[in-house]
């Protein structure tokens, strides 16, 4: 099988395709059009995979997005392209609406054209993968969990977009027959995170003594799941999955982000303790700290407009019908996350600096850089 991966650069994306590289026989195409959250260096392994292919193409472009289509012959599509940050779709709202809803209604049209050009089983057999968040169902208080069929109540422009684009999917199954399947995911964490999230933010931030901004109290609560965890599972209804279903994936780890916080700083002080990092540990002390725990770091800042209390999700449908369940505790996907951003600075560095895009530039033809 061929997947046509959409966004293939961004974080989950470039998780997913490092999966089905390292543990399938099938072949992939990445399509992304390499905004800032998009790095190639994510990708490093699967570049040299004669079963791997790389579009520059943004999924508004329909005609690009049909040519890519129509070269490949991908077997099936899984579309994860989208802006995604919460804080920037308050700041900026206008690219959300462009890329989520727009860019996902023209890439489904490319798609359905190029569907109904197959013919027997290919016709057959074809998916269109959609892959959400839980942020479309809004929040919980303290009890309950999200299901499948939990009504859209989005909070953000963010959700709010992610929210429409599930509609437009829907919408395309029902009028227009095209078999598809939507996911709607909980906090996704690992490595390869672009460090504007939660836990690389923190984790980066710490090591190089700087605050870590916790918005209000830090009592929001978030189901966390290792990002492999959601790779597999994405995989997994891809290949198993019945047309025109929704199925929710979680990780089965509710934690308040000054938890998850708190455990970073605590990762941290037995990994890299502040005696190995005189720098900083001097830098805080400067600053009236005692410079002996990262937690001694965290400071509360005013919450942000619209923000959810609580998202939890029941992940029990995806277990009962794919047999899927996550291998991951969060205990032993953060350790895994923390030692993974301390063993890989070239990494960081890079994607702070810019300096990945040089690196694509020396690695792919200008024909494929071209948008």
């Amino acid at each position: 099988m061929k997947i046509l991966v959409t966004g293939g650069a961004g974080f989950i994306g470039s998780a997913l395709i490092r999966h089905v590289i390292r543990h399938t026989g099938d072949s992939v195409v990445n399509l992304d059009k390499l905004t800032y959250a998009g790095n190639l260096e994510s990708l490093a392994e699967a570049r040299f995979s004669p079963r791997y292919a790389f579009e520059r193409v943004d999924i508004c472009d329909q005609v690009q997005v049909e040519r890519v289509l129509r070269e490949h012959q991908p077997d099936a599509v899984m579309h994860l392209a989208a802006e995604s940050h919460v804080d920037r779709s308050i700041s900026g709202p206008a690219a959300f609406i462009e890329t989520n809803i727009v860019g996902t209604c023209s890439l489904l049209e490319a798609v359905r054209q190029y569907w109904q050009t197959l013919e027997g089983v290919r016709r057959q057999a074809f998916r269109f993968h959609h892959i959400s968040t839980d942020e479309v169902y809004g929040d919980l208080d303290a009890q309950g969990l999200f299901t499948e069929q939990t009504p859209y109540a989005p909070s953000s422009p963010y959700s709010a977009s992610k929210a429409s684009s599930d509609h437009l999917v829907r919408a395309w199954q029902r009028t227009y027959g095209l078999p598809t399947l939507v996911t709607n995911c909980s906090n996704n964490y690992g490595p390869c995170h672009f460090p504007e999230k939660l836990i690389p933010l923190m984790i980066l931030n710490a090591l190089e003594g700087k605050p870590l901004p916790v918005y209000g109290r830090g009592d929001q609560v978030r189901d966390w799941l290792y990002v492999e965890d959601h790779a597999r599972a994405l995989y997994r209804v891809l290949t198993g999955g019945k047309i025109g279903e929704t199925y929710n994936i979680g990780g089965h780890n509710e934690k308040r982000n000054i938890e998850v916080v708190q455990v970073l700083c605590a990762l941290l002080d037995e990994l890299r303790p502040l005696s190995a990092n005189p720098a900083v540990r001097d830098a805080m002390r400067a600053r009236g700290l005692a410079g002996g725990h990262y937690r001694e770091l965290i400071t509360y800042v005013q919450d942000r407009p619209g923000h959810d209390l609580r998202y939890a999700i029941d992940a029990s449908k995806i277990q009962r019908e794919l047999g899927w369940v996550p291998e991951e505790t969060f205990e032993s996907g953060i350790r895994k996350t923390v030692q993974w951003y301390l063993d890989n600075p070239e990494w960081v560095t890079n994607v702070k600096s810019g300096a990945y895009q040089q690196w694509l530039d020396q690695h792919y033809t200008t024909r494929m850089l071209s948008p």
